[in-house]
């Protein structure tokens, strides 16, 4: 079974992933039978919308979630979030970052508060920005070590701009911390 990062109350922790994120073949589609077989399957947003009525109950269940691409609208899911137990944004390539606004709009605009799973080229380096903006389930390259990874996290001492783990920018931080100890 393979691992993710998981944030536990806020620690990154190292925990096995009971998730198989399905793909459909290049040019082709998925298979409902590779659906039906996943015991916990997270199906592409496409595949989500052309069945939603036959996943729906599994969705409840909370043994099927859906992944966004990075050109899918993350508002097409609006009236499913409630249902779904997690949504993953895949990240094709390292330098495409699409997904970090994914996750700040499905956080902040859409109100989602479930498992937000960074999928695809995740490295180290991302980490910690990704969890700035609402993720809190990593899914590391396969080819990487994700023991390497957990270090990833704290790199970074001083964040400038406010995001959704802290909104307050520097400057308003540190002004209330010398507002309030005088």
């Amino acid at each position: 079974m393979s691992k993710i990062i998981k944030l536990q109350d806020g620690t990154p922790q190292i925990v096995a992933d009971e998730w198989t994120v399905l793909r459909a073949p290049e040019g082709g589609e998925l298979a409902q039978g590779e659906v039906d077989a996943a015991a916990r399957a997270i199906v592409p947003l496409a595949y989500w919308q052309a069945n939603r009525e036959a996943l729906a109950s599994r969705a409840r269940a909370g043994t099927l979630a859906v992944w966004l691409a990075p050109d899918d609208e993350p508002s097409a899911l609006a009236d499913d979030l409630a249902s779904l137990p997690l949504v993953a944004v895949d990240f094709p390539v390292f330098r495409d970052g699409r997904g970090y606004s994914t996750a700040f709009l499905l956080r902040q605009r859409l109100g989602f508060t479930r498992e937000l799973r960074a999928i695809g080229d995740v490295l180290r380096d991302q980490l910690d920005f990704m969890r700035r903006c609402g993720f809190d389930a990593f899914a590391v390259r396969a080819d990487k070590s994700i023991d390497d990874a957990l270090n990833g996290f704290g790199e970074i001492s001083v964040r400038y701009q406010g995001a959704i783990d802290e909104p307050r920018p520097l400057f308003r931080r540190e002004r209330a911390t010398t507002v309030s100890a005088a």
